[in-house]
């Protein structure tokens, strides 16, 4: 931590009533202080260019890492679109901006390339970031630094509050962020959401960096950063809630239709689709496949609050779907890429069933000896993939090339490979 964000971090202190926080790694002691207001008090949102222009050009000349954060309107809105984001940087105090009145952020984020961000869960951030022009070329994501440092806990208000001594109010989460004006309380959580968000940084690295894992983490944060945008997903509605109990091809192409119909009509509406229709009513029709509206009227989810317009479009949905030809059907189930699934392993190849079962040990042995999570140590799909389909010649040579094919880090290359090798090894032949 620099002499600056000491004077700062005290300043803070001084305004809370608190005590200067513990040095990472050690339990904070005495109650935790709450943490009440923002250190200048809530930021005023930018909502208009010139407002912007002069955010960009103090960012632009602080010092040090950016704390940055977004939040959504998950549940309330169609997407996972922005509606505000936060920022804080040394010398540049913090600042809340309106992504929907200042939708091109592509300015702020080419003042901050180069500049560490720090997030927290920055995969859940990074997608709605990306949409509005700001993409880090550097980042450290606290949450996944507690994770490889082992704290049990790893929600910011719980790490906040474990390392740095201060509670965070958590209880406009799950707001409806799309709302305009933003109430104040809203505004004063989103703006203490990035208030320590660089001190806990601080004190992470710190902890890493005693435990070792320091060079672990930043492997990590650059493959976070460097990571192409994710490829949309392939037949999403068979993420319907509740489709294990669907097994016939008409019923699939039921909910196959129902979801589209329903998918744009949030779109258009700019609404979440379980608004429009829950996916509990669409596995519902589905089950029933019924006749007419009559009979869906009949059904859960399709009860006397809807009017006879939305049950014609939804019954119009059902009777497309009953109109198609079995090659225009969907499948049971999606093409499997991988290995099938491991409660089958015993039956379809009890070798490479004995070889997982050695696998998973030997990781979840190292996992805990490292107090880490063990999906952090390495990625359970990898580690399938290679009990399923070992390398010809088992060595340290040929199971680290197929770690590295599968995307693993240096360091979990490094450290896996020897556990790999030995339970490949131990159930060969």
């Amino acid at each position: 931590m620099t002499d600056a964000q000491d004077t700062a971090a005290d300043s803070s202190l001084r305004t809370t009533g608190g005590t200067p926080p513990d040095d990472a790694g050690s339990s904070v002691t005495g109650a935790p202080t709450p943490l009440l207001e923002p250190r200048e008090g809530i930021p005023p949102v930018i909502a208009d260019e010139a407002a912007l222009a002069e955010v960009i050009a103090a960012f632009a000349a602080g010092s040090g890492p950016v704390a940055v954060d977004a939040e959504r309107a998950s549940g309330y809105r169609y997407g996972q679109r922005a509606y505000l984001v936060q920022l804080r940087r040394q010398g540049a105090g913090s600042a809340l901006i309106d992504p929907v009145a200042c939708p091109d952020l592509s300015a702020l984020g080419e003042a901050l390339s180069g500049v560490e961000w720090v997030l927290h869960a920055a995969t859940q951030d990074l997608p709605c970031l990306r949409e509005i022009g700001m993409i880090p070329t550097r980042l450290f994501d606290t949450e996944l630094a507690g994770r490889l440092a082992g704290f049990p806990r790893v929600g910011l208000g719980a790490m906040v509050e474990n390392v740095l001594g201060f509670v965070l109010e958590k209880g406009h989460s799950a707001v409806d962020w799309s709302t305009r004006p933003l109430p104040e309380p809203w505004l004063r959580y989103a703006a203490l959401d990035v208030e320590l968000l660089v001190d806990l940084r601080d004190s992470l690295e710190k902890e890493l960096d005693r435990q070792g894992k320091l060079e672990w983490a930043l492997q990590e944060f650059d493959a976070i950063a460097t990571a192409p945008p994710a490829e949309p997903r392939k037949d999403p509605w068979r993420r319907t809630s509740g489709m294990h109990k669907v097994r016939r091809r008409r019923q699939l192409g039921v909910v196959r239709e129902l979801w589209e119909t329903r998918d744009r009509i949030a779109q258009r509406r700019d609404v979440s689709p379980g608004k429009v229709l829950s996916d509990a009513a669409i596995v519902e029709a589905a089950l029933s496949v019924p006749a007419n509206v009559h009979a869906l009227a009949a059904l859960n989810g399709f009860g006397h609050r809807m009017g006879r317009r939305q049950l014609e479009q939804w019954q119009a949905a059902v009777d497309r779907a009953k109109a198609l030809t079995e090659s225009q059907l969907p499948q049971p189930g999606q093409p499997v890429t991988g290995p099938p699934p491991p409660r089958a392993w015993a039956d379809k190849d009890p070798a490479a069933a004995a070889r997982l079962s050695a696998a998973r040990a030997g990781v979840t042995a190292l996992a805990e000896q490292l107090t880490m999570p063990q999906e952090n140590l390495v990625a359970p799909d990898t580690v399938r993939r290679i009990c399923w389909e070992p390398p010809k010649a088992v060595d340290a040579v040929s199971v680290g090339t197929a770690l590295a094919g599968y995307g693993a880090r240096g360091w979990q290359v490094e450290l896996v490979t020897p556990v790999l090798v030995e339970a490949l090894s131990a159930t060969s032949g």
